[in-house]
């Protein structure tokens, strides 16, 4: 549970500006829906549907959900994100990390209500041709510990899955896997070549189908600061990572939940603390994707 430490206590500050989620009123970032996605609260790690109708996020403090950690998902109308409601899939148990699979049919998430092997496991559900999300289904042993596992990632093709555990041993702490669909169920989970150390890895996004891959790294994501990392392909690993260029992406900073838009494959949606456009304590915002200009080879090799 070390999540809920990482995101507690941290401060509620007024809603500003009005900003709409379209490429063409980024500079070099925008907030993603101020008041209906970003509000007073804790709002943390968005996915927007392939179809671009709908966005889906997780929020620590929002009320009208089910439990402490909800999923929240709102629609696109006249341009803008409106509605916003719980999903139904919620529990009274923290549900969190969502995340859109590229053919929009699965809601990707993790959650540690009853019924898991254990802390946060990770789950999916089906999505209903209206855009309704079905009932969760726990992704099994071939990813889930008696640990935590957090920010389930699935590839463009749907035959892996990225995500973070403390779990699966590695390099320490929180590392981020790589499990493979064998027809059935996702397993054989195999460390990030190049990434892991002995912080905290997590949160992490593919960009260019692996090529790529932007994360979180925190010395201790329960009391210390959390930056996004970009790191390129080498061949078979990746190589030195640098910090994500965005300017409130800071070394004292929160930044976190990197998630690409299937919808607009050039844009990236990550979760901070700007000076402005600012909404609450952690905001959505979207950003220009950084280039891929690494090699193949990095998702390949596990």
């Amino acid at each position: 549970m070390r999540r809920a430490a990482a995101l507690a206590g941290l401060s509620l500050l007024s809603a500003l500006l009005l900003a709409m989620p379209a490429a063409g009123y980024l500079s070099e970032f925008g907030i993603e829906g101020m008041g209906v996605v970003s509000t007073p609260g804790n709002e943390v790690r968005a996915s927007v549907s392939p179809d671009g109708r709908r966005i889906v996020w997780g929020s620590t403090d929002r009320p009208g959900g089910a439990g402490g950690w909800d999923l929240w998902q709102a629609q696109l109308k006249d341009g803008r994100w409106q509605d916003a409601t719980p999903l139904a899939l919620n529990s009274a148990a923290n549900d969190f990390d969502p995340a859109y699979s590229a053919d929009g049919r699965w809601l990707y998430f993790f959650s540690n209500r009853p019924g898991g092997r254990g802390g946060d496991d990770l789950y999916r559900a089906p999505v209903r041709a209206d855009g309704s999300v079905g009932a969760a289904e726990n992704l099994g042993a071939g990813v889930n510990t008696r640990g935590d596992e957090w920010a389930p990632t699935p590839s463009t093709d749907g035959r892996r899955l990225l995500f973070a555990s403390d779990g699966h041993g590695g390099a320490g702490r929180h590392d981020l896997f790589v499990a493979q669909w064998n027809g059935q169920a996702f397993a054989d989970p195999q460390p990030v070549p190049g990434v892991n150390t002995g912080d905290d890895e997590f949160d992490a996004a593919w960009l260019g189908d692996g090529r790529a891959l932007v994360f979180a790294r925190s010395r201790n994501v329960e009391k210390e600061p959390i930056r996004l990392w970009l790191a390129q392909c080498e061949g078979k690993a990746y190589g030195a990572a640098v910090p994500l260029a965005l300017s409130f992406n800071s070394e004292d900073g929160a930044t976190l939940g990197p998630a690409l838009d299937w919808n607009k494959p050039a844009e990236l949606l990550v979760t901070g603390r700007a000076k402005a456009p600012k909404a609450g304590k952690l905001d959505i915002y979207r950003m220009k994707a950084p280039a891929a200009t690494g090699q193949g080879g990095c998702v390949a090799a596990n």
